[in-house]
This record gives C-alpha cells, structure tokens and sequence, in this order.
C-alpha cells in the first residue's frame, strides 16, 4: 500500500488497536474459496504486525472498522461487542421515498436463510434484531438514511430496509443491482450514442460512517468517523444538485 493511500484510509492507531476506512471491494477477512484474494489482516499486516479482526463489513461496504493489536484489545473489545456497548452509524443510499422521517425495524432474523444464502425474516426461528432508522436528505426517488444497529446480525440493515421498502441502491441480494446512473436524475441528460454511460455507483450504496467504543485499554470513549467513499461522495453531490426534493 502506498504512503498516500495509507494516510486516507487510516483513521487511528495506537499500541492496542488501529481504525481504517475499509474501501468497498476489499474483504474483512479471507474469502473462504479463494484465500488469495485481498483481505484487511493481508493489507494491514505487513505495516502493522498481527491483527485480530473484530467485526466485519460487508465486500462492497466502505467505511470504519476496527481491528485489534493485540490479544488483551481483542477479548475487551469482543466483551463490548457482545454486550452491545459499540455505538455504530451506517449511511445508506436507499430506492425510495419514504412517508417517515425515523422508523424503527424490529423483524428477527434468520442467517443462511434460503437457496441465495440470504438473511431472512423469521418470526419463528429467527433471532431479534432492532435497527434504527432516520432520513437524513431525500433526492426524488433516491433518500440517504442513517442507520443505528441495535444488533449485529448479518446484512441487518439490508434485510431491514428491503422490509420497510427502501433496499440499499445496487443491492443486488436483497433488491436490484440495477447501478444509480446520472441518466436517471439528471433532466435532459444527454449522451453521445458512441459511448457507454459510466454508472455513479454501480456497488451497494452502504457506507459504515461512524463507531463509538470506549477504548480496550484507557477506558477512554472514543468516536471514530469515516469520511464518504468516493463514489458515494460523488453521487451524493450529483444528487443535491440534480434531483428534485421529495417528501415522501
């Protein structure tokens, strides 16, 4: 990794642990059928020594994630995770408008639910899962919304937001994979017939923005906030100035 591309994506590093703004593409941990592939703990490793992976993100989700230094960080922070004293805030880009401005989804949820290997809505086998929801700008059909997890199942926020009817944009598990194209925003788009219109965000629109822990070691409370992927920050600005507001 490059010096420039250390210093953007790094968020924070001490002895105990290091914060990174994961790029979309890059896996949390080795893919389980082609090992070779880039993972965090292969990228970060060489410049940091041995790392312990504390929670994941999604392939194509960008954003902050945190890692361990060490086997003492490792146990505390897994202890915050599992008593749910991790303060975590995703942005998504969503198809959709919806009539609230906060929700709250509460549907249990079932891992490796179907055929797809999805997450699905159990009621009766599934586990409890909470996410809360806020809009934070609407752009016409597509609304940007903050998502606080109140649990920490798989692909949580994506099942939850396709059940209240605003899946992720590009969501190709859980809604359409259809990129965001500025064709579709922009009135009076217009294009020469001899080139391929390039896609503002052909990946999922899911973006980890911020995470709040008190630190393993200092006891410190700590608030770690990652700044927009950019592809999303281009599309967010392509939207704000080309999308008609909506209220739902």
């Amino acid at each position: 990794m490059k010096k420039s591309e250390l210093d953007e994506t790094l968020l924070w590093q001490d002895d105990h642990i290091l914060v990174v703004n994961k790029p979309a593409g890059l896996l949390s941990i080795p893919d389980g059928y082609d090992p070779d592939l880039p993972h965090l703990r292969a990228t970060f490793e060489p410049i940091f020594g041995r790392l312990w992976m504390v929670h994941r993100l999604d392939r194509d989700t960008s954003g902050v994630i945190l890692l361990a230094r060490n086997e003492q960080a490792h146990r505390e922070i897994c202890l915050k995770f599992e008593q749910q004293q991790v303060t975590k805030i995703y942005h998504a880009l969503v198809v959709g408008s919806p009539d609230w401005d906060k929700r709250t989804a509460e549907h249990p949820l079932r891992t490796n639910g179907d055929r797809q290997h999805r997450t699905v809505i159990d009621y009766q086998r599934g586990k409890y899962a909470n996410t809360q929801f806020s809009v934070l700008e609407r752009f016409g059909r597509i609304t940007l919304i903050a998502a606080k997890p109140g649990t920490g199942r798989t692909h949580q926020i994506r099942v939850h937001l396709k059940a209240v009817g605003i899946p992720v944009v590009a969501d190709g598990l859980y809604g359409e994979a259809d990129p965001l194209l500025l064709s579709a925003i922009k009135v009076g788009y217009r294009m020469s017939k001899h080139r391929t219109e390039r896609p503002l965000l052909d990946r999922l629109g899911l973006h980890a923005r911020s995470l709040m822990i008190e630190h393993p070691i200092s006891r410190k409370e700590m608030c770690f906030e990652a700044p927009y992927a950019k592809d999303i920050a281009v599309t967010i600005r392509q939207l704000r100035r080309y999308s008609k507001p909506s209220r739902g």
